[in-house]
Protein backbone atom coordinates (compact mmCIF):
# COMPACT_ATOMS: atom_id res chain seq x y z
CA UNK A 1 0.00 0.00 0.00
CA UNK A 2 2.52 2.73 1.07
CA UNK A 3 4.69 1.84 -2.27
CA UNK A 4 1.91 2.56 -4.28
CA UNK A 5 1.51 5.44 -2.62
CA UNK A 6 4.69 6.78 -2.93
CA UNK A 7 4.35 5.86 -6.86
CA UNK A 8 1.60 8.38 -6.90
CA UNK A 9 3.24 11.11 -5.13
CA UNK A 10 6.36 11.09 -7.00
CA UNK A 11 3.96 11.51 -10.54
CA UNK A 12 2.36 14.05 -8.68
CA UNK A 13 4.73 16.16 -8.60
CA UNK A 14 5.80 15.43 -11.90
CA UNK A 15 2.95 16.20 -13.50
CA UNK A 16 1.88 19.52 -11.36
CA UNK A 17 5.53 20.44 -10.56
CA UNK A 18 5.01 21.75 -7.09
CA UNK A 19 2.56 20.87 -4.74
CA UNK A 20 1.78 21.82 -1.09
CA UNK A 21 1.47 19.34 1.77
CA UNK A 22 -2.18 19.82 1.53
CA UNK A 23 -2.63 19.29 -1.74
CA UNK A 24 -0.52 15.90 -1.37
CA UNK A 25 -2.38 14.89 1.42
CA UNK A 26 -5.78 15.81 -0.07
CA UNK A 27 -4.92 13.04 -3.43
CA UNK A 28 -3.41 10.39 -1.16
CA UNK A 29 -6.09 10.77 1.04
CA UNK A 30 -3.19 11.03 4.24
CA UNK A 31 -2.60 12.95 6.43
CA UNK A 32 0.02 16.07 6.15
CA UNK A 33 2.37 14.17 8.45
CA UNK A 34 2.26 10.90 6.34
CA UNK A 35 3.59 13.07 3.75
CA UNK A 36 6.24 14.51 4.97
CA UNK A 37 7.03 10.98 6.15
CA UNK A 38 6.85 9.57 2.48
CA UNK A 39 8.79 12.93 1.25
CA UNK A 40 11.48 11.58 3.61
CA UNK A 41 11.62 8.49 2.68
CA UNK A 42 11.77 9.40 -1.38
CA UNK A 43 14.91 11.32 -0.07
CA UNK A 44 16.93 8.67 1.45
CA UNK A 45 15.79 6.22 -1.80
CA UNK A 46 18.14 9.31 -3.98
CA UNK A 47 14.65 10.99 -5.49
CA UNK A 48 15.20 14.32 -5.84
CA UNK A 49 12.36 15.86 -3.70
CA UNK A 50 12.73 19.45 -2.04
CA UNK A 51 11.20 20.95 0.34
CA UNK A 52 10.25 24.62 0.22
CA UNK A 53 9.95 26.27 3.52
CA UNK A 54 7.22 29.11 4.48
CA UNK A 55 3.37 29.30 4.05
CA UNK A 56 3.53 29.63 0.26
CA UNK A 57 6.14 26.18 0.30
CA UNK A 58 5.84 22.66 -1.09
CA UNK A 59 7.21 20.02 -2.38
CA UNK A 60 8.65 19.66 -5.65
CA UNK A 61 10.86 17.43 -8.02
CA UNK A 62 14.73 18.92 -8.78
CA UNK A 63 17.14 18.02 -11.29
CA UNK A 64 14.89 16.82 -14.12
CA UNK A 65 13.80 14.07 -12.90
CA UNK A 66 11.07 12.55 -14.75
CA UNK A 67 10.56 9.46 -17.82
CA UNK A 68 9.19 9.93 -20.66
CA UNK A 69 6.80 8.53 -23.47
CA UNK A 70 8.77 8.73 -26.38
CA UNK A 71 7.07 8.66 -30.54
CA UNK A 72 3.55 9.62 -29.09
CA UNK A 73 1.87 12.63 -30.65
CA UNK A 74 -0.99 14.96 -29.51
CA UNK A 75 -3.61 13.02 -31.07
CA UNK A 76 -2.73 9.59 -29.98
CA UNK A 77 -1.89 11.28 -26.18
CA UNK A 78 -5.24 12.33 -26.63
CA UNK A 79 -7.01 9.93 -27.76
CA UNK A 80 -5.57 7.61 -25.10
CA UNK A 81 -7.18 9.41 -22.27
CA UNK A 82 -10.93 9.15 -24.26
CA UNK A 83 -10.32 5.18 -23.27
CA UNK A 84 -11.81 6.03 -20.11
CA UNK A 85 -15.35 5.32 -19.01
CA UNK A 86 -15.35 7.30 -15.51
CA UNK A 87 -18.73 6.22 -14.15
CA UNK A 88 -18.55 2.64 -15.69
CA UNK A 89 -15.24 2.18 -13.99
CA UNK A 90 -16.30 4.10 -10.66
CA UNK A 91 -19.12 1.42 -10.80
CA UNK A 92 -16.87 -2.01 -11.67
CA UNK A 93 -14.84 -0.45 -8.73
CA UNK A 94 -11.62 0.38 -10.66
CA UNK A 95 -11.64 4.28 -10.48
CA UNK A 96 -8.23 4.50 -8.01
CA UNK A 97 -6.55 1.83 -10.17
CA UNK A 98 -7.84 4.24 -13.40
CA UNK A 99 -6.47 7.53 -11.72
CA UNK A 100 -3.29 5.92 -10.64
CA UNK A 101 -2.93 4.45 -14.43
CA UNK A 102 -3.85 8.13 -16.51
CA UNK A 103 -1.30 9.61 -13.78
CA UNK A 104 1.57 7.82 -14.63
CA UNK A 105 0.70 8.37 -18.18
CA UNK A 106 0.20 12.02 -17.77
CA UNK A 107 3.80 12.24 -15.97
CA UNK A 108 5.42 10.12 -18.21
CA UNK A 109 4.20 12.40 -21.26
CA UNK A 110 6.65 15.06 -22.68
CA UNK A 111 6.15 18.62 -21.21
CA UNK A 112 4.10 19.74 -24.08
CA UNK A 113 1.63 17.06 -23.85
CA UNK A 114 1.16 16.68 -20.38
CA UNK A 115 -2.54 18.49 -21.40
CA UNK A 116 -3.62 16.24 -23.19
CA UNK A 117 -5.65 14.43 -20.80
CA UNK A 118 -7.54 17.93 -19.70
CA UNK A 119 -8.00 18.91 -23.74
CA UNK A 120 -9.78 15.62 -24.06
CA UNK A 121 -12.02 15.56 -21.13
CA UNK A 122 -13.18 19.31 -21.84
CA UNK A 123 -14.49 17.59 -25.29
CA UNK A 124 -15.94 14.53 -24.95
CA UNK A 125 -17.59 13.01 -22.23
CA UNK A 126 -19.72 9.84 -22.05
CA UNK A 127 -22.81 9.65 -19.68
CA UNK A 128 -23.89 5.84 -20.32
CA UNK A 129 -27.61 5.95 -18.74
CA UNK A 130 -30.43 6.40 -20.80
CA UNK A 131 -32.81 9.67 -19.76
CA UNK A 132 -35.39 9.66 -16.95
CA UNK A 133 -33.30 6.45 -15.25
CA UNK A 134 -31.95 6.36 -12.08
CA UNK A 135 -28.86 4.84 -12.55
CA UNK A 136 -28.05 2.26 -9.54
CA UNK A 137 -24.92 0.64 -9.35
CA UNK A 138 -25.75 -3.22 -8.55
CA UNK A 139 -23.89 -4.25 -5.01
CA UNK A 140 -22.66 -6.98 -6.58
CA UNK A 141 -20.68 -5.06 -9.60
CA UNK A 142 -17.24 -4.97 -8.39
CA UNK A 143 -16.91 -8.65 -7.27
CA UNK A 144 -18.39 -9.85 -10.42
CA UNK A 145 -16.01 -7.76 -12.12
CA UNK A 146 -12.79 -9.04 -10.04
CA UNK A 147 -13.89 -12.81 -11.32
CA UNK A 148 -13.78 -11.61 -14.82
CA UNK A 149 -10.59 -10.24 -14.72
CA UNK A 150 -9.06 -13.13 -12.83
CA UNK A 151 -11.09 -15.53 -15.05
CA UNK A 152 -12.58 -17.39 -12.20
CA UNK A 153 -15.94 -19.34 -11.83
CA UNK A 154 -18.87 -18.15 -9.44
CA UNK A 155 -21.69 -19.50 -7.86
CA UNK A 156 -24.84 -17.23 -8.22
CA UNK A 157 -28.28 -16.61 -7.63
CA UNK A 158 -30.33 -15.00 -9.84
CA UNK A 159 -33.86 -13.50 -9.95
CA UNK A 160 -35.83 -15.22 -12.65
CA UNK A 161 -39.26 -13.49 -13.31
CA UNK A 162 -40.67 -10.00 -12.79
CA UNK A 163 -40.06 -8.33 -10.04
CA UNK A 164 -43.52 -5.65 -8.45
CA UNK A 165 -41.71 -2.72 -9.87
CA UNK A 166 -41.44 -4.56 -13.27
CA UNK A 167 -44.92 -5.23 -13.80
CA UNK A 168 -47.56 -8.44 -13.94
CA UNK A 169 -45.91 -11.35 -15.06
CA UNK A 170 -44.54 -14.62 -13.35
CA UNK A 171 -43.21 -13.81 -9.53
CA UNK A 172 -39.89 -13.40 -9.70
CA UNK A 173 -38.04 -17.12 -8.03
CA UNK A 174 -33.80 -17.33 -7.48
CA UNK A 175 -32.16 -20.04 -9.26
CA UNK A 176 -28.70 -20.81 -8.33
CA UNK A 177 -26.35 -21.05 -11.55
CA UNK A 178 -22.76 -21.82 -11.70
CA UNK A 179 -21.00 -19.98 -14.58
CA UNK A 180 -17.78 -18.98 -16.18
CA UNK A 181 -17.59 -15.07 -16.35
CA UNK A 182 -16.21 -13.74 -19.50
CA UNK A 183 -17.40 -10.43 -20.14
CA UNK A 184 -19.46 -7.36 -18.65
CA UNK A 185 -21.36 -4.71 -20.53
CA UNK A 186 -23.04 -1.75 -19.70
CA UNK A 187 -25.57 -0.96 -21.78
CA UNK A 188 -28.14 2.43 -21.77
CA UNK A 189 -27.23 2.33 -17.81
CA UNK A 190 -27.70 -1.35 -17.12
CA UNK A 191 -25.10 -3.86 -16.66
CA UNK A 192 -25.21 -7.41 -18.49
CA UNK A 193 -22.95 -10.63 -17.35
CA UNK A 194 -21.94 -12.59 -20.92
CA UNK A 195 -20.64 -16.10 -18.95
CA UNK A 196 -20.30 -19.55 -20.14
CA UNK A 197 -22.61 -22.76 -18.64
CA UNK A 198 -21.44 -25.67 -18.57
CA UNK A 199 -23.63 -27.79 -21.12
CA UNK A 200 -25.57 -24.65 -21.90
CA UNK A 201 -22.91 -22.51 -23.57
CA UNK A 202 -22.96 -18.65 -23.40
CA UNK A 203 -25.61 -16.62 -21.82
CA UNK A 204 -26.26 -13.42 -21.13
CA UNK A 205 -27.39 -12.28 -17.41
CA UNK A 206 -28.48 -8.62 -15.72
CA UNK A 207 -26.15 -8.07 -13.11
CA UNK A 208 -28.85 -6.21 -10.69
CA UNK A 209 -30.82 -9.44 -10.39
CA UNK A 210 -27.43 -10.90 -8.29
CA UNK A 211 -28.84 -11.45 -5.16
CA UNK A 212 -25.71 -13.79 -4.06
CA UNK A 213 -22.06 -14.33 -5.56
CA UNK A 214 -19.35 -16.99 -4.45
CA UNK A 215 -15.86 -17.03 -6.18
CA UNK A 216 -13.98 -20.00 -6.69
CA UNK A 217 -10.65 -20.51 -6.24
CA UNK A 218 -9.30 -22.02 -9.79
CA UNK A 219 -9.24 -20.47 -12.71
CA UNK A 220 -11.38 -21.27 -15.91
CA UNK A 221 -9.79 -21.48 -19.14
CA UNK A 222 -11.39 -18.91 -21.78
CA UNK A 223 -12.18 -20.12 -25.00
CA UNK A 224 -9.89 -18.14 -27.04
CA UNK A 225 -12.14 -17.87 -30.46
CA UNK A 226 -14.83 -15.98 -27.62
CA UNK A 227 -15.15 -12.29 -28.95
CA UNK A 228 -17.30 -10.04 -26.14
CA UNK A 229 -18.04 -7.55 -28.79
CA UNK A 230 -19.51 -9.49 -31.30
CA UNK A 231 -21.17 -11.85 -29.09
CA UNK A 232 -23.14 -9.11 -27.84
CA UNK A 233 -24.12 -7.60 -30.82
CA UNK A 234 -25.61 -11.17 -31.99
CA UNK A 235 -27.17 -11.07 -28.67
CA UNK A 236 -28.67 -7.77 -28.60
CA UNK A 237 -30.34 -8.62 -32.41
CA UNK A 238 -32.04 -11.70 -31.28
CA UNK A 239 -33.08 -10.70 -28.00
CA UNK A 240 -34.74 -7.60 -29.58
CA UNK A 241 -36.28 -10.06 -32.59
CA UNK A 242 -37.55 -12.65 -29.59
CA UNK A 243 -39.73 -9.81 -27.64
CA UNK A 244 -41.48 -9.50 -31.22
CA UNK A 245 -44.77 -12.17 -30.90
CA UNK A 246 -47.03 -11.45 -32.86
CA UNK A 247 -48.50 -8.90 -35.35
CA UNK A 248 -50.57 -6.09 -36.61
CA UNK A 249 -51.69 -4.77 -39.48
CA UNK A 250 -52.13 -1.07 -40.27
CA UNK A 251 -52.90 1.73 -42.82
CA UNK A 252 -50.49 4.46 -42.21
CA UNK A 253 -50.63 8.09 -43.23
CA UNK A 254 -47.27 9.61 -44.54
CA UNK A 255 -46.62 11.42 -41.36
CA UNK A 256 -47.45 7.75 -39.70
CA UNK A 257 -45.01 6.40 -41.38
CA UNK A 258 -42.27 8.17 -40.40
CA UNK A 259 -43.30 8.70 -36.56
CA UNK A 260 -43.44 4.93 -36.36
CA UNK A 261 -39.72 4.40 -35.50
CA UNK A 262 -39.99 6.15 -32.94
CA UNK A 263 -43.16 5.30 -31.18
CA UNK A 264 -42.22 1.41 -31.95
CA UNK A 265 -38.66 1.42 -30.79
CA UNK A 266 -37.22 -1.81 -32.43
CA UNK A 267 -36.33 0.44 -35.76
CA UNK A 268 -34.50 -2.84 -37.70
CA UNK A 269 -37.86 -3.98 -37.57
CA UNK A 270 -39.83 -0.98 -38.31
CA UNK A 271 -37.67 -0.71 -41.51
CA UNK A 272 -38.24 -4.37 -42.90
CA UNK A 273 -41.64 -3.65 -42.67
CA UNK A 274 -41.95 -0.42 -43.92
CA UNK A 275 -40.01 -1.82 -47.00
CA UNK A 276 -42.63 -4.33 -47.46
CA UNK A 277 -45.73 -2.09 -47.05
CA UNK A 278 -48.10 -2.05 -49.63
CA UNK A 279 -49.83 1.35 -51.24
CA UNK A 280 -52.97 1.87 -50.20
CA UNK A 281 -55.73 4.32 -51.11
CA UNK A 282 -58.07 5.24 -47.85
CA UNK A 283 -61.72 5.55 -48.66
CA UNK A 284 -61.65 9.77 -47.96
CA UNK A 285 -59.43 9.39 -51.36
CA UNK A 286 -55.90 10.01 -49.67
CA UNK A 287 -52.83 8.09 -49.93
CA UNK A 288 -52.10 6.04 -47.56
CA UNK A 289 -49.36 2.77 -46.64
CA UNK A 290 -50.31 -0.71 -45.15
CA UNK A 291 -47.87 -2.34 -43.10
CA UNK A 292 -48.05 -5.77 -41.06
CA UNK A 293 -45.56 -4.96 -38.28
CA UNK A 294 -43.93 -6.97 -35.71
CA UNK A 295 -44.98 -6.28 -31.52
CA UNK A 296 -44.33 -7.05 -28.35
CA UNK A 297 -48.13 -7.90 -27.59
CA UNK A 298 -51.20 -6.21 -28.49
CA UNK A 299 -50.73 -4.44 -24.48
CA UNK A 300 -47.88 -2.99 -25.48
CA UNK A 301 -49.24 -2.19 -29.67
CA UNK A 302 -51.70 -0.24 -27.93
CA UNK A 303 -49.88 2.12 -26.28
CA UNK A 304 -47.53 2.26 -28.65
CA UNK A 305 -50.25 3.33 -31.32
CA UNK A 306 -52.35 5.52 -29.43
CA UNK A 307 -48.86 7.87 -29.93
CA UNK A 308 -49.89 8.23 -33.63
CA UNK A 309 -53.32 9.35 -33.24
CA UNK A 310 -55.03 9.53 -36.11
CA UNK A 311 -52.07 9.30 -38.84
CA UNK A 312 -52.29 5.19 -37.70
CA UNK A 313 -55.44 2.98 -38.24
CA UNK A 314 -55.52 -0.80 -36.76
CA UNK A 315 -57.01 -2.95 -39.41
CA UNK A 316 -56.24 -6.12 -37.68
CA UNK A 317 -56.89 -7.55 -35.16
CA UNK A 318 -60.30 -6.74 -34.43
CA UNK A 319 -59.57 -6.34 -30.66
CA UNK A 320 -56.97 -4.02 -30.66
CA UNK A 321 -59.20 -1.94 -33.70
CA UNK A 322 -61.61 -1.64 -30.97
CA UNK A 323 -59.95 -1.01 -27.90
CA UNK A 324 -58.11 1.75 -29.89
CA UNK A 325 -61.85 2.75 -31.72
CA UNK A 326 -63.32 3.17 -27.91
CA UNK A 327 -59.43 4.82 -26.84
CA UNK A 328 -60.36 7.63 -29.60
CA UNK A 329 -63.96 7.98 -28.44
CA UNK A 330 -63.27 8.27 -24.78
CA UNK A 331 -60.59 11.38 -26.14
CA UNK A 332 -63.24 13.07 -28.24
CA UNK A 333 -65.66 13.14 -25.34
CA UNK A 334 -63.29 14.38 -22.99
CA UNK A 335 -62.33 17.72 -25.53
CA UNK A 336 -66.04 18.22 -26.55
CA UNK A 337 -66.77 20.05 -29.90
CA UNK A 338 -64.48 22.03 -30.94
CA UNK A 339 -66.10 25.63 -31.79
CA UNK A 340 -66.30 26.66 -35.68
CA UNK A 341 -63.39 28.41 -36.51
CA UNK A 342 -60.90 28.26 -33.17
CA UNK A 343 -58.46 27.05 -35.63
CA UNK A 344 -59.87 26.97 -38.96
CA UNK A 345 -61.62 23.91 -39.08
CA UNK A 346 -64.38 22.38 -37.00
Amino acid sequence: MRAARLIRLVLLLQHRRAMTAGELAAELEVSERTVARDVAALSEAGIPVYADRGRAGGYRLIGGYRTRLTGMGRTEAELLFLSGVPGALRELGLADSASAARLKVTAALAPELSDAQDTAAQRFHLDAPSWWREPRTPPLLPALAEAVWDDLPVTVGYLRGRRGDEGPGQPAHEVEREVEPYGLVLKAGVWYLAARVAGSGFRVYRVERLTRLTTGDRRFDRDPDFDLASFWADHSSAFARSLLRTDVLLRLTEAGARLLPHVHGNREAVAEALADARPDAHPDGSERLVVRLPVESLDVAYSQLLGLGPECEVLEPAALRDRLARAAAATAGLYGAFPEGADGQR
